[in-house]
């Protein structure tokens, strides 16, 4: 004679499974969709990043390995404040980024640092 499945005989159902699992995402709270820079060309701003080498200069200017530069809670709030400080770093540094290139190098940034919640 066979030993019984686990879970056979118990009321254990994988369609009962499915509905327990569903309330508990439609329970649970909804996270915040981040932040997308409409347009953005991410493989082009990963690129321009390290073109410029904007890890390194940040290094220079805060220690470390440069990454304290980037504080979401620091006087960068919001996307629209990320993407003036790109500007500025391509103003005082003469890089010539064009507004699209700014506007990629924001994306990486909010991807890989900031996270900012998208606005509905």
């Amino acid at each position: 004679m066979k030993a019984p499945r686990r879970g056979a005989g118990r009321g254990w159902h994988p369609a009962s499974a499915a509905a327990w699992l569903m309330a508990v995402v439609a329970w649970a709270p909804a996270t915040a969709a981040p932040h997308q820079y409409a347009g953005a060309d991410l493989a082009l701003g990963s690129k321009l990043l390290r073109e410029h080498k904007c890890a390194d200069c940040h290094a220079r200017n805060v220690g470390g390995d440069g990454s304290a530069i980037y504080r979401p809670q620091g006087r960068i709030k919001t996307p629209a404040a990320l993407e003036t400080m790109v500007e500025m770093c391509n103003t005082q540094l003469n890089l010539g980024l064009f507004p699209e290139d700014v506007l990629s190098v924001a994306a990486v940034l909010q991807r890989d640092h900031y996270r900012f919640a998208a606005k509905p």
